[in-house]
């Protein structure tokens, strides 16, 4: 017997009710580019309402207009992402409640300095059924200890959150050149699952690994060699410097996340998010430019000027987590195990000069205490 017409409609609003609803909060270079991504996947699948909100952060653009409303009007974001349409069926929010009031996944992307407050703004004003994920790369250090922006996030919304990172310089992306990423969960692989049919596409491979610490960490701390890469880079100390730069630094992520989370998985450093992402941005990344620019100056003109200048409204990651994975070190007695590290707050911080960066190589961290590493957390 065929359906009733009352049957159907109720058949139809079930299947509305039990679709997945996105939202991004923020809105910047990156966060642009993971809405472009969602929005061509909700219009495929069937789980996921057609629609994706993107909270903006409201700014006033030189023309007087709203950035929110050019964005609607323009389905581009003439700020952070010129020339690049981010679908139809992206909405520009500049209401961080309304933005997220009825969403069943929410993606994180924002500087990671702004994610304490935006948690407490939106406590108590999300469904309790919620996921979410961070690509936010940084992390918050606290007088108990470090604390990676996916535990902020699920600590102050009682909620769980996976990550996202990866080799992504978000101009690549959003041009559809081809690329990589890694999601990073706890426990329940099907959610894993989840985001990355949401973010995979013929152009973006996303791949998932149960080390949600390590792939967050490895997203974090690459941009510390990043400006270790553009300080050589601006004193052009050549590739064979670079590349000790990178192998070193890649040692010390892996040494230092391993310090932190015991349970960090050798493997996840082969995982997009490790060696990939930190080539990528040693090679192309914004916290590598405004690094070789400070280089070239001889460090006389702050990273703070240089990011104004330089970034158009976007922001540095590599200077704030440089200095707050120092105040670890420092705090933990563990500054020697990590010169390359320490090198660079030193530096970005105005106490050594640039060509301090490869003066690291004249001390040999005492790595025999890196190894069985949980009794040093």
């Amino acid at each position: 017997m065929a359906p009733t017409a009352s049957e159907t409609n109720f058949s139809d609003d079930d299947e509305q009710l039990h679709k997945s609803k996105v939202t991004v909060v923020g809105s910047g270079n990156w966060g642009s580019v993971a809405a472009k991504l969602i929005a061509s996947n909700t219009l495929k699948l069937s789980s996921f309402h057609d629609e994706v909100r993107m909270w903006v952060y409201e700014e006033i653009l030189p023309t007087g207009e709203k950035l929110s409303e050019v964005i609607n009007r323009n389905n581009e974001n003439v700020k952070y992402l010129p020339g690049i349409k981010l679908g139809k069926n992206v909405v520009a929010d500049p209401d961080l409640e309304n933005a997220v009031k009825d969403a069943t996944m929410l993606v994180f992307v924002t500087p990671h300095q702004f994610m304490e407050g935006i948690c407490k703004r939106l406590a108590g004003k999300i469904r309790v059924d919620v996921e979410a994920i961070s690509l936010i790369k940084g992390m918050e250090v606290k007088m108990e200890g470090p604390c990676m922006i996916s535990t902020l996030i699920a600590d102050l919304l009682g909620i769980n959150c996976c990550v996202l990172m990866g080799a992504n310089i978000a101009n690549e992306i959003a041009v559809e050149k081809f690329s990589e990423a890694t999601v990073g969960y706890r426990e329940n692989r099907d959610v894993a699952e989840r985001w990355v049919r949401l973010f995979s596409t013929p152009y973006f491979m996303v791949s998932a690994v149960q080390d949600v610490e390590g792939v967050e960490l490895c997203g974090t701390l690459k941009n510390i060699v990043a400006i270790a890469a553009g300080f050589v880079d601006g004193l052009e100390m050549g590739n064979n410097t670079k590349a000790a730069i990178m192998r070193i630094g890649l040692r010390e992520m892996k040494a230092f996340s391993k310090l932190l989370f015991s349970s960090v998985r050798d493997s996840t450093f082969f995982e997009s998010c490790g060696v990939a992402d930190l080539i990528t941005t040693c090679l192309g990344g914004r916290n590598r430019k405004v690094a070789d620019a400070f280089a070239r100056n001889g460090g006389k003109r702050s990273f703070d000027e240089l990011e104004a200048e330089m970034l158009q409204g976007q922001k540095l990651q590599g200077v704030s987590t440089a200095r707050e994975v120092y105040e670890v070190l420092s705090h933990r007695g563990w500054l020697e195990l990590f010169p390359l590290f320490t090198a660079v707050h030193e530096i970005s911080s105005g106490r050594l000069p640039p060509s301090a960066i490869v003066e690291y190589s004249e001390h040999t961290p005492r790595l025999n205490l890196l190894e069985g590493s949980a009794q040093y957390c």
